[in-house]
């Protein structure tokens, strides 16, 4: 009897052991899946909303002088961008499709083990904000790979003096960058869990 209730015992121990596992493999999917798509919709909404702000800028302000804003602490100027900020690089467009190209391929290996939701989050912004930019250097003029980016806000200056003129997929990209970093410096993983500093009590 005892030889009975012993292996009954360790049956039902290895079952709820499975059991746990099976739950814990199935939430971690499930947290998986959330994240990413997050990740995805963050991406396509900054890219909606950036093609959105391009257009109404080519429509609206070709042609014509700065729109002052916030007493002139925001200007609205249409330019086109062959380069980086403060136009860096702007005899090597070619180059920046091969880096987004870069930064996409570390995004989906980022995504691999991805179930933190501001992780997603951050890297839905960088992709999206990446991914506006991609499509003016793929689409624009003065050609495939070579296209100018279009921007349209400049800070406390009318024409970039001050700051460089900029788009939202500049913006969101930024701001990804920034949240990224945030959370790298609290010891928040992408996997979800939180590496804890030995002064930190909580």
């Amino acid at each position: 009897m005892r030889d009975l209730q012993a292996t009954g015992g360790a049956a039902l121990t290895a079952d709820a052991e499975t059991t746990a596992a099976d739950s814990t493999a199935g939430t971690k999917a499930t947290t998986r899946r959330r994240a990413v798509t997050i990740l995805a919709a963050t991406a396509a909404v900054v890219c909606l909303a950036d093609f959105g702000t391009k257009h109404w800028a080519l429509a609206t302000l070709e042609n014509r002088d700065p729109v002052k804003l916030l007493g002139g602490a925001v200007y609205l100027t249409l330019t086109r961008n062959s380069g980086a900020a403060f136009s860096l690089g702007s005899d090597y467009t070619f180059v920046f499709p091969l880096v987004m190209a870069g930064v996409v391929a570390w995004i989906c290996f980022m995504a691999l083990k991805l179930r933190s939701l501001p992780w997603a989050v951050a890297l839905g912004l960088v992709l999206g904000g990446g991914l506006g930019n991609f499509v003016d250097r793929l689409f624009r003029a003065p050609g495939p790979f070579v296209g100018h980016v279009v921007d349209m806000v400049s800070l406390f200056d009318p024409y970039g003096q001050v700051w460089p003129i900029f788009n939202l997929a500049d913006s969101a990209l930024v701001c990804g960058v920034v949240l990224a970093v945030v959370l790298e410096l609290t010891g928040r993983q992408r996997d979800g869990t939180r590496v804890r500093s030995k002064k930190d009590p909580s």
